[in-house]
Parts: C-alpha cells; structure tokens; sequence
C-alpha cells in the first residue's frame, strides 16, 4: 500500500479520534482518488471509511445512550434530594425536550375533581392558549394514550385521524405551531395519572430510543408524584397525630386540673367553709367574679363584680338547669345548682366573656360542690331549726326540768333566757301551717329568737320586753314574708327558763280570747289588734278588765 493511501487510512482514524461530522468522512477517499491512486488502493481506503462510519455511528449511540442514562440518574437525584414536587417535575420536562432535541416539552395531570386533564409543567411554549389548555377524558392524542395506556406519537397532528380532534385542542395546539407530538402514560400501576409529552414545530418522526427514554422519564414523574402524595398523606397523618396528641395532652392536664380544684373546693366545704369562701376559691380558679344564688335568686356569697342588671338569672338558670349545663348569657356565664332534679340555687361567673371547654367544665364542677355547700348548710339549718323547736318544747313543758341545763342549751343556740323574753303564738287560718312554721323560724331567728312547734301553735320566743310591740312587727313580718294576714298573740314578758310557761300560757288566754269575742270581727277591750302590718286599734274594755288588760296581740280586726 502507498504512503498515500496509508495517509489516508490514518485521517480515518484522525477523525473517529475527534468524533468529526459524518459528512467529513468520504474526503480521505475523494483526495485519493483525485491524487491518481490505484483503483484497489481507493476500494481498500473506501471500505475503510465505511467501516469507520459503523465505528464512528456505535460510538454516537453509545454517547447518546450515556447522555440519556446521566439524565435519568440526574432525574433520580432530583426525586431524592427535592421535595418540591413542582420542582422534580419542571426538571423532568426540560430534560425530556434537551434529551430528545424537541422544541417544547409538557406534561399534563388528571384532575379528579373536575373530571378532566390539565396543563401541569410546560417547557419551550410560548402560546398562552396552549399554556392554560384542559384537556376532557378522551380527547386529543393525550386522550388516546391515557385510555390505552400506551405511548402514541403522530408526525403530523392535525392530520392525524387515529383519535378524537376537539376545536379548543387544535387551536391551541395551532397556535403554539406544533406538528410532531409524542406522548407516553404516566402509570400508578395500572392506573393513567397523567401524560408527558415531546412535540416539534415541524414533522418527525420518533424513534424506538426516544420513545423508551420518554417513557423513563414519564415513570419517574409518577414515581415524583406518587412520593409526594404519600409524603403529603404521612405529614397530614403526623400532623394529625400530633394535634391528637395535644389534645389528648391538653384534656388529661385540663381533667387533672378540674380533679385537683374538685378536691380542693370539696375539702373546702367538708372542712366547715361558708359559701364566700367557697365563691372566693372558685373566683380564684378562674380569674372572674363569682356569685352564688338561692333557688329564688336572693343573692347567698359575692366575689367581685356582680352581674349586670340586663342578665335575666332566673332564665338563665332555668335554661342551665334544662340543659345540664353552664350557659353564657349577656357576657356572664350561670350554671344551675342542682341536688338530683331540684333547683338549689344559681351560680353566677363574671369577667369571662368565653371559657374554654376546660374552664368551663370545671365551672359546672363548681356548681356541684356549691350545692354539695347548700345541702350542707340546709341540713344544719334543719337541724339547728330542729334543736331549737325541742328547745321551744321542753321550755314551755318545763315540768321536771332542770333550769340550769335549757338555760345551757339555749346559749348552745346563741339564746340568753337570762334577759326578757316574750312568749308568742301566730296563727294563719288560710294558709298551710307547714309554711307558717319555715317562715316564724326564719323571723325569729332574723330578730335573735327561736320557733317552734307546741301541738298546733306555732310558737316564738324572743328577747322582747314589749310584748305589745312585738305581737304587732311580728305580725307584720310574718304576713310580709307568707303573703297572706297573721295574728299574733303575745304573753309575758318572762326572764328564765321557769317564767316562760306561765307566759306561753298567757298568749294562749289571748289567742282564745280573741276567739272567744268573735274577733276578727269585733275587737275585745283590752286586746292590742292589727290588721297586716298597720297600726292596731284600741277598743275599750268589756268584761273582766283584769284579764283583757292582760291579753296583747296582733292580728285581722
């Protein structure tokens, strides 16, 4: 072989060494020709160049092949370091155009929601139109590979009768000026969420390579997508979890702390608190003021601000009671007191315009140890009321007695027989005897006395020494508070356990007296009378004068 031919063998070499354009190739042979060579030297140097081009084609698939797996490694690396789906995706679609040299890229999703596709990520548009297109189930070459679920590709698009054409899609895809479309499935198992596609503005046709290499890029945009999804799921979970948790957290602390104040109010009461005390700790516990209520809304204990004078208690009470519990009314929070069904009293919160479900739960606990409270102090009431009405009993009996033990008993009930006392006995002929007896204990322990019970009379001693006078206010009280007219007989006045029958026995004569002369109806001379809380008056004396003048007492006439 000639030094030139040799030369010529070399170039070839020379140019699969610098990778050199195809076209570049068929010199070395053409310059051989052109120099006179032999005609096998130009065959051999000719079928050199062939071979060189096979060389010079394998290695362009192989940098081809690299370029495109140095791509999907990129892609995985993004999928690994991003969370951003929005992120991995615009990557993916600018991969696909610079891997298979398109002039745009795009990808669109399914929305559920609306029942059709969207555009998601676009890459080289610059059609607006094409930019914000929706795509229904169906339609457009997307249509067809969403339902088949293989990838299509069409060199000329307009003209491509092989799936559904829509006006809106032509015009867009007319307007972004496309001719040659690619598309391949993004799958979730057997389900299509989506499409990646490759377009050209002129015709082409796609090959096998490029086909397969979209369609990795297309797994992996599912593989972003289902990632994301599942992250989305496990951060909502988490932090559905955690709220839980919190909440959680948040009623164990709140039901330990309604617990802890339940303890702490109830040893209160049980260790002999009244009901300021009470009101004062529950104020406390939750930063407002407190009022506390009997069943007919007369204020019992006060902590801080009261309520306001719109605030209906009575109806808010009575909602709370029907309820069951703590209601807010006119910016103050009552609750019902209640021992089972029955309606003690009310408890009052002001200074909170909300309470949260813990406070207000504790509010509501509130009310129970309140009534726990109520029931207690009802209960020595009753049965303080009860001493002092066998009290009343064994003094006016007093046969047997030892003076010296009722007078110790009744300093046990805050009552010195040591000091005058007037013997009365009311009477209410129209109204129950059992109200008439709640009513003279209250009075008569208001004015520093006791009442009782002497077989049907009702009977009060108190610490008077005009018993004309107090025969006529206790009339007028007692009418006051029962609502309807009671007469009052008065005997005495009596110092000492010893002297207190004979006055008992002396308003007796007086009740019967009154009786006895008719009255109401006609006063008797000697008898001090009144009707309801006026002024009694005087009528002149018939009769035993003796025993009249003695008689005083208070009543209709």
């Amino acid at each position: 072989m000639s030094s030139s031919a040799l030369a010529a063998m070399r170039r070839l070499l020379d140019l699969l060494a610098e990778n050199a354009p195809v076209a570049e190739f068929g010199a070395p042979a053409a310059r051989l020709r052109a120099a006179g060579a032999r005609p096998e030297e130009v065959a051999e140097v000719e079928a050199a160049t062939l071979v060189a081009l096979r060389v010079h084609g394998a290695l362009a698939g192989h940098q081809r092949r690299e370029s495109r797996l140095t791509a999907l490694l990129e892609t995985s690396q993004d999928l690994a370091a991003s969370r951003n789906l929005d992120t991995v995706l615009r990557a993916i679609v600018r991969r696909a155009r610079q891997l298979l040299s398109t002039d745009t890229a795009y990808l669109a999703l399914d929305d559920v929601e609306r029942g059709d596709t969207f555009m998601r990520v676009t890459d080289g548009s610059v059609s607006p139109l094409f930019q914000r297109l929706r795509l229904g189930y169906g339609e457009g070459l997307g249509g067809l590979v969403a339902e088949t679920a293989e990838p299509y590709a069409s060199d000329d698009y307009l003209s491509d009768p092989r799936f559904a054409h829509t006006a809106t899609i032509d015009r867009a895809v007319g307007d972004e000026g496309l001719v040659a479309i690619l598309g391949v499935p993004l799958l979730l198992g057997d389900r299509v969420i989506g499409v990646l596609f490759a377009a050209d503005r002129a015709p082409r046709t796609f090959g096998p390579d490029e086909v397969a290499l979209l369609c990795s890029l297309a797994a992996h945009a599912a593989i972003a997508i289902d990632a994301t999804k599942l992250l989305a799921e496990t951060r909502a979970a988490l932090v559905e979890r955690n709220a839980a948790h919190a909440k959680l957290h948040a009623r164990t602390v709140a039901g330990r702390r309604a617990e802890e104040a339940h303890d702490r109010l109830t040893e209160l009461v049980l260790g002999g608190a009244d009901l300021a005390e009470v009101g004062s700790a529950v104020a406390t516990l939750l930063g407002g003021g407190i009022t506390v209520t009997d069943g007919g809304g007369t204020v019992l204990a006060r902590v801080g601000a009261p309520a306001g004078t719109g605030t209906d208690l009575a109806e808010a009470v009575a909602e709370s009671r029907s309820r069951r519990r703590a209601v807010r009314r006119d910016g103050v929070w009552v609750c019902a007191v209640l021992a089972g069904t029955e309606l003690l009293g009310g408890l009052v919160l002001t200074g909170r315009s909300d309470l949260e479900e813990a406070d207000r739960r504790l509010f509501e606990r509130a009310g129970v140890v309140t009534a726990l409270s109520l029931l207690l102090r009802r209960s020595a009431a009753e049965a303080e009321d009860r001493l002092r009405g066998e009290l009343v009993g064994d003094l006016l009996a007093n046969a047997g007695r030892d003076p010296a033990a009722l007078s110790a008993r009744a300093r046990r009930l805050g009552v010195d027989l040591g000091r005058p006392h007037t013997a009365l006995l009311a009477s209410a002929d129209r109204q129950p005897r059992r109200r008439l007896v709640e009513v003279a204990r209250r009075v008569a322990a208001a004015a520093g006395g006791i009442s009782g019970e002497d077989r049907d009379r009702v009977v009060l001693l108190l610490p008077e020494h005009r018993p004309g006078a107090a025969a006529r206010r206790m009339a007028a009280e007692l009418s006051r508070a029962l609502g309807a007219e009671v007469t009052v007989a008065a005997g005495g006045p009596a110092t000492g356990p010893g002297a207190l029958p004979a006055a008992h026995a002396e308003a007796e004569r007086c009740l019967r007296a009154m009786r006895a002369l008719g009255l109401p109806a006609a006063p008797a001379a000697g008898v001090s009378l009144s009707r309801g809380w006026s002024r009694p008056p005087r009528a002149r004396a018939r009769g035993p004068s003796t025993a009249r003048r003695r008689c005083r007492a208070s009543g209709p006439g």
